[in-house]
């Protein structure tokens, strides 16, 4: 050590300790909090509505009523189509509509039955939207917002205001139905509420009012987390510099301290890696600076892909699909493939059915023509490997979402080494990564879920292995809450002694 290093080392220390002090008093709140939370989120997610609510709530699709053609529903679209869907919609008296996605996110309905556009749906309306949806009688009208807890995510924009409707269930279930359209866009139910708000909601600060104003969260989150990346820094080089493997302390300990400090050092110790790795991967996730920005989605090159548009959508198409009860179609999404149109049927249960909409015939996609449209996707560059992935792996796993498989695994030689996963009963891209995004896989999901298919493939281990550290992280973050505390409980003390013995000024 340098002369100038040691003259200089006093000052630092001092200046790690203030820094880990003082900013580990409110980062250990954090620290629990997050680590309690984590661990609710692992069996509780935030609310949504999934496929398979979304698809058991609709009615069996009535093809025969469906009259007007996509093409005559299409009509008069400003953007280009993204998604074209056709759903029931209604309560006493439901009717088929297509449902359409434009390319900038635009939502529109249109009757399937006679071509008119449904005017925003009030609160009557909605309530028995929601009782035919829920199949509750009791499904009442509560309130008509333009957010709350539940609806804050800036997905639901193009749907606002939304009528919250009471089910009336033993569940407690609420579900949100958008006054624009009409669509059923979210569900509740009174456990996930109140598991979110010990999980996602403090997990993220996703309270209302801040997460309305999106660059707002977005700074809150990332200074928040930054200030308790350099309190866990320094608490763990303080930890190194303080505790003694080899020339112990006299009662033989590795550390000098005892109580709540001794838990606080050894469990930041053991843990302090996994805090440090939890917070940064927190961090990353946020995408600060944009570091992890993913390119916008090339809609002419899907486009040229799919050869959407390219030939007229046979309507009604050659075989109208039956089914009863479950097994009866609930919605039918308009798809093309090399120009070749194509009827996505989902049921019930979800299940999926793809016919040729001119044949009735079910839909047969070979390697051959993947591989001689995938080119399109990707213009310039050429598949150097096309692997017919049967299984999840690292990068195309299902955990806490559903992936298909098998599924088309094409890579690229572009500059950004793309990867493209293909539909094979379809021909559709249902997922893409580049190298970008393939790093951030490293450095958040791993880091942050552990998520590695060979752990999460058997679930308990898992659980076992985040539940350990979790409650490792924790005791260390209690423990520093427990020491922040008794100091700031002294410090007043101080200051009321140091005034009783200060002289008066004459």
């Amino acid at each position: 050590m340098t002369s100038a290093w040691r003259r200089a080392w006093p000052r630092i220390r001092h200046w790690l300790y203030w820094t880990h002090r003082w900013l580990g008093i409110g980062g250990c709140l954090l620290f629990v909090m997050w680590f309690g939370s984590g661990v609710v989120m692992m069996y509780v997610g935030y609310p949504h509505l999934t496929d398979e609510e979304r698809l058991v709530g609709l009615a069996p699709l009535r093809f025969e009523q469906a009259v007007v053609s996509p093409i005559a529903a299409l009509d008069g679209l400003l953007q280009p189509p993204q998604r074209v869907v056709l759903e029931m919609q209604g309560g006493n008296n439901p009717e088929p509509v297509w449902r359409i996605v434009d390319a900038r996110g635009g939502r529109h309905t249109v009757s399937a039955r006679d071509n008119h556009v449904p005017g925003p749906v009030d609160a009557p309306e909605a309530e028995a939207i929601a009782r035919a949806f829920s199949g509750h009688a009791r499904a009442h009208w509560a309130e008509t917002l333009e957010r709350d807890q539940w609806t804050v995510p800036q997905g639901l924009d193009p749907l606002r205001p939304l009528h919250r409707i009471e089910v009336g269930d033993a569940a407690g279930t609420e579900l949100y139905v958008s006054s624009r359209n009409g669509e059923v866009v979210r569900d509740t139910t009174r456990p996930e509420r109140f598991w979110n708000w010990l999980g996602s909601v403090p997990h993220w600060i996703y309270f209302t009012p801040l997460r309305a104003d999106p660059p707002l969260w977005h700074d809150v989150v990332v200074w928040l987390s930054a200030a308790c990346i350099v309190s866990a820094v320094t608490g763990i080089v303080i930890g190194i510099l303080r505790v003694r493997l080899r020339r112990r302390f006299r009662n033989g300990a590795v550390t000098p301290y005892s109580g709540w400090m001794a838990w606080h050092h050894i469990a930041g110790l053991i843990g302090g890696f996994f805090v440090l790795t939890w917070i940064v991967s927190g961090w990353l996730s946020m995408n600060p600076n944009g570091w992890f920005q993913r390119g916008p989605v090339d809609a002419a090159a899907t486009a040229r892909y799919t050869g959407a548009g390219t030939s007229p959508f046979p309507w009604p198409p050659a075989l109208l699909p039956t089914g009863e009860g479950a097994a009866a179609p609930r919605e039918a999404v308009l798809l093309w493939f090399d120009g070749k149109p194509l009827l996505q049927l989902r049921d019930a249960q979800a299940h999926v059915r793809v016919i040729d909409a001119a044949t009735g015939a079910i839909a047969s996609i070979s390697r051959e023509e993947v591989l001689r449209a995938a080119p399109h996707l990707r213009p310039g560059s050429a598949v150097t490997q096309a692997t017919l992935q049967t299984h999840e792996d690292f990068h195309w796993y299902g955990h806490h979402r559903e992936r298909i498989v098998p599924v088309w695994r094409l890579q690229f030689d572009d500059p950004a080494r793309s990867w493209i996963y293909i539909d094979p009963a379809s021909g559709q891209v249902v997922g893409s990564n580049d190298s970008n995004s393939r790093l951030r896989r490293w450095l958040f999901n791993a880091a942050h879920s552990l998520d590695f298919p060979w752990l999460i493939q058997y679930r308990p281990a898992w659980d076992f292995v985040m539940w350990l550290l979790s409650i490792v992280g924790a005791v260390a973050s209690a423990s520093g809450v427990v020491i922040g505390w008794r100091r700031l409980r002294r410090a007043p003390r101080r200051s009321e002694r140091g005034l009783a013995q200060a002289k008066p000024i004459a």
